[in-house]
């Protein structure tokens, strides 16, 4: 995995110089900015601007800017110093300036600048990765909470918006074993939890490592065969995150840590499924940084299993920090000069590459036809017949490379419902393949449940219409309701119990 960049730019990703604009959103964005300066009202120029963003389907970038109108009175409310007309004395302010208030209208004037500067770097990966860009909005939250209880954001709400979530199964397991890995679990949880609180040293370090590897071996011994067992995604997410403490601290480590401990609980008394929160939560952690800094080919094995997940990222080559440095230094000048030497096609709101448009077109032209195949041969088939899991596999990969370019491209609506379509497809392939319980005939509490093939039909002709609408030159459909309906179909083979 890659190393953060060590650029002085505030966030973590590298730009993307041939990705999509939105210009009006970011000219609102700026009349927000000169308005708070200027104390007068800016709520109008944020709501065009998530509304704008919303259109184009950047939707953590929308809903950062929601966040930004919810917080403007509260910035306007401050109490500002204001310089005396000429000739005359400075007139106290009838009440002392208070300090809270002043920093609330710093704190929403900088993630303000935050949101503005992340549109320039047209990164819509970043845009809901970065952690940078969430203690940002998180800060507006908990702010907001003071004035209005109940008002929360996690980071997987900002990193999964919209995202249609597979159930992850809990396999069932003989008390006894459950009585003996927890033991062991809770008392490395304990080591681990002991030792980082510790001075350091490289004995505590080496306690703390071989603790973790106990939990994580306790969570091996906990999987099922399911492909969708919570404990491996928990295992890789452990994993992941024990790699970045250098970068985002151990507190992230901790809290899985300490909650599949509590998980382990339930699942001795008969849980079936984990609860879609901690899923969540989990798997928006592991594919934190794959999604900001790439993927490498030892990352192969965490790649597939976030493809499985319906999560998709990039494959960076190996460099050292100095040489993204650079790259990032000249990602401004290479996207200069691609404005300048390219054309540029506008998609409703929004604004892209010339060049960069043809390319995402040749890419959707030639994965609409593999997926059409197979959802045609998917569909003939008929309803609870078995595909073939290599076939569906090669319509997953399909999928997501549509998904992929669109993110890179800006049409944020379209890499939704592309990634979405990739997830039915695997759960679809692993429904299938002969390695899986349900496919076997082997009596399984929790087997792997494949959407419909009428879904899948659904979305990829939802999913060709959109394309084709980009192709005439007209801007892309909210794709929500053809997500929504398609993450139905795709937990609809769930267990009436499955715990939100």
């Amino acid at each position: 995995m890659n190393l953060r960049s060590t650029s002085v730019a505030r966030f973590e990703a590298l730009p993307n110089p041939r990705g999509g604009q939105v210009p009006f959103a970011q000219g609102a964005l700026a009349q927000a900015l000169a308005a708070l300066d200027q104390q007068r009202d800016v709520a109008r120029p944020l709501r065009q601007a998530a509304r704008t963003l919303r259109d184009a389907g950047w939707l953590a970038a929308a809903r950062f800017a929601d966040t930004l109108l919810l917080a403007s009175p509260l910035a306007l409310a401050a109490p500002v110093a204001v310089a005396p007309p000429p000739g005359l004395p400075a007139r106290p302010l009838q009440a002392p300036e208070e300090p809270e208030g002043a920093e609330i209208r710093a704190l929403f004037r900088e993630a303000l600048e935050d949101l503005a500067a992340a549109l320039e770097r047209r990164n819509l990966r970043e845009q809901a990765c970065s952690p940078a860009l969430f203690a940002r909005q998180h800060a507006l939250v908990a702010a907001l909470a003071e004035h209005v209880p109940g008002v929360t954001l996690a980071y997987e709400d900002v990193a999964l918006q919209g995202r249609p979530l597979a159930p992850a199964t809990l396999q069932p397991q003989p008390a006894q074993r459950f009585g003996q890995v927890r033991a062991r679990y809770e008392a490395a949880l304990l080591h681990a939890l002991k030792s980082r609180a510790g001075s350091g040293s490289r004995a505590a370090n080496a306690l703390s490592l071989a603790a973790f590897d106990e939990m994580d071996a306790c969570m091996a011994e906990l999987a099922g065969p399911d492909p969708y067992d919570f404990w491996r995604l928990a295992a890789a997410c452990g994993r992941t995150l024990r790699r970045g403490v250098p970068s985002w601290g151990d507190e992230g480590v901790r809290r899985l840590y300490a909650r599949c401990n509590l998980l382990i609980g339930e699942h001795a008394r008969g849980l079936r499924f984990a609860p879609q929160t901690l899923v969540r939560m989990t798997l928006a952690l592991l594919w934190r940084d794959y999604a900001l800094f790439g993927a490498a080919a030892e990352d192969t094995a965490d790649v597939e299993l976030l493809h499985d997940y319906g999560l998709t990222v990039d494959w960076h080559v190996a460099g050292t920090q100095a040489s993204e440095a650079l790259w990032e230094a000249g990602s401004a000048q290479a996207g200069a000069l691609a404005a300048r030497v390219a054309p540029v096609r506008e998609l409703g709101a929004l604004v892209v590459n010339g060049n960069a448009y043809e390319d995402f077109l040749q890419t959707a032209d030639a994965s609409m036809i593999a997926l059409g195949t197979h959802s045609r041969t998917l569909t003939l088939r008929g309803e609870g017949a078995v595909p073939e899991p290599a076939d569906a596999l090669v319509a997953a990969e399909a999928a997501y490379r549509i998904g992929a370019a669109a993110w890179a491209l800006g049409l944020g609506h379209v890499g939704q419902l592309a990634d979405a379509l990739g997830l039915a497809w695997r759960r679809t392939a692993h429904a299938a393949s002969p390695g899986t319980p349900a496919s076997r005939g082997v009596p399984c509490v929790m087997p792997v449940a494949p959407p419909g093939a009428e879904a899948i039909e659904h979305a990829s002709e939802a999913l060709r219409a959109m394309l084709h609408k980009v192709a005439a030159g007209v801007a892309q459909p909210d794709a929500t309701p053809a997500v929504r309906a398609l993450g139905a179909a795709i937990v609809g083979g769930a267990a009436p119990g499955v715990a939100h």
